[in-house]
């Protein structure tokens, strides 16, 4: 990794952590790699670039366990970047320079995403303390506070002037955009399992909201009124028929739905049950298209998208005028238990999967047509999208629980020790442009 304007030592960022997935043994065919001298071990690919680093999190109000969860939200328009921490605050900084431009404190931990929602010139984000919060995102200043009675983490959503969130009582509420008003809460009650750490939160597609519960069911709700669409489907017991007694300890549906259209298949919902696996529920009547039970313990999901594109130079597919690369689309599943898995998502047929050593893996974020991903205890990755093989990575120590950031060829990312970092990622083939960076690593 090239340090550039700089005093960081190599010493304080390595790239040992590349060399831990690169000893692993890929699921990709033939692709293999020497686990005694991996390629990477003493000299990365260089693609990523040290933009800033800063401690973010005050140790001294630090609540709970060492870890930094959610993920920070940019606003590319105002060059902000949004970040929640354990020590109760959630800070705006300018995204050049990471300096920041103002601090809320909540009563709790900020282990959310924000979302900013820019014709207002707001965030909203949810606290420990179990409000979600409205705030100026030009100084901070509060709008409104939404008391839900449990945290808040997961992303919400703005579909016209209807704000939905979720919290980790299994409860879904639809608020009004500008005032935090109620207008409708749907709520089952939690599981007598036990529960693993984390939930769903909500997505819409075509007036519907979808939304998954720690008891194993998946539900789907008019954005309207809350009325349900169809029965919740239970996919605990899906889990059952494969794990027996096992599943009934462990039912949570922790994955947020991702809607998405199958052409031919019509529309679907993919999601995860811990033990049962993943899922394509048809949108309309919510009875399985296809599962995968082998992937487990997942406890996020992201459709990963790249549109027809003309190939880079050097790509196995480039040749003067040649054909262009069809779209490409993959479900990636994150598990801490079994790796990072990208699956086909018309059949969910395995197309690699990265195992993990020990310890957690964030959900991945997509970045000059490359993926970056956080992991637990073995720093932060650089991965191809075409068959999960390290690019490039570095480690600060403390490993990363928060899921990174990216706009175009840039990133942000916060460590458990607090340290924000920012990198630039280069592609091999040189581009600057948002727009070009299709394919560049795939």
């Amino acid at each position: 990794m090239s340090l550039r304007g700089t005093a960081l030592t190599a010493a304080a960022l390595t790239l040992a952590a590349t060399s831990v997935l690169a000893c692993g043994s890929l699921e990709t065919g033939d692709d293999r790699v020497n686990p005694e001298r991996p390629t990477w071990l003493h000299r990365a690919s260089g693609a990523m670039h040290l933009l800033f680093w800063r401690t973010l999190t005050a140790s001294s109000q630090g609540e709970g366990e060492p870890f930094e969860r959610g993920r920070p939200e940019i606003d590319a328009e105002h060059g902000r970047v949004f970040v929640g921490t354990r020590d109760h605050g959630l800070y705006a900084l300018r995204a050049p320079d990471g300096s920041t431009l103002w601090r809320f404190e909540t009563m709790g931990a900020v282990q959310s995403e924000p979302l900013y929602d820019a014709p207002l010139d707001v965030v909203y984000f949810g606290s420990n303390d179990g409000a979600l919060y409205a705030v100026h995102a030009s100084d901070g200043s509060l709008v409104w506070r939404y008391d839900s009675g449990a945290e808040v983490g997961r992303r919400p959503v703005l579909v016209g002037e209807t704000l939905l969130f979720a919290n980790a009582a299994d409860n879904l509420f639809a608020i009004e955009r500008r005032t935090g008003k109620s207008l409708w809460r749907v709520h089952r009650s939690p599981a007598l399992g036990m529960e693993i750490s984390g939930y769903a939160g909500p997505a819409v597609d075509h007036g519907v909201v979808f939304f998954a519960f720690s008891d194993g069911h998946v539900g789907a709700y008019g954005i309207n009124d809350g009325n349900e669409r169809w029965s919740p489907v239970d996919l605990s017991a899906e889990a059952e028929q494969t794990h027996g007694a096992e599943a009934l300890r462990y039912l949570d549906v922790d994955t947020t739905p991702i809607p998405h259209d199958l052409g031919a298949q019509g529309r679907v919902v993919f999601v995860a049950s811990f033990l049962g696996g993943v899922f394509a529920l048809d949108q309309d009547r919510g009875a399985p298209v296809w599962k995968d039970e082998k992937v487990t313990g997942v406890t996020d999901l992201m459709l990963w998208t790249q549109p027809a594109h003309r190939p880079h130079p050097g790509s196995p597919e480039f040749a003067p005028g040649g054909p262009s690369v069809p779209p490409q689309e993959i479900l990636l599943a994150s598990s801490g238990g079994t790796g990072l898995w990208a699956l086909e998502p018309s059949t969910g047929r395995t197309l690699w999967r990265v195992p993990i050593p020990e310890g957690g893996v964030t959900a991945p974020a997509s970045i000059a047509g490359a993926l970056m991903i956080g992991t637990t205890n073995y720093g932060a990755f650089l991965l191809s999208v075409r068959d999960g093989r390290p690019i490039d990575g570095f480690d600060l120590g403390s490993g990363f629980s928060q899921a990174p950031a990216t706009f175009g060829n840039r990133a942000y990312v916060l460590s458990n020790a607090g340290t924000l970092i920012s990198v630039q990622v280069d592609p091999p083939n040189g581009k600057s442009s948002v727009d070009d960076y299709a394919g560049t690593y795939f």
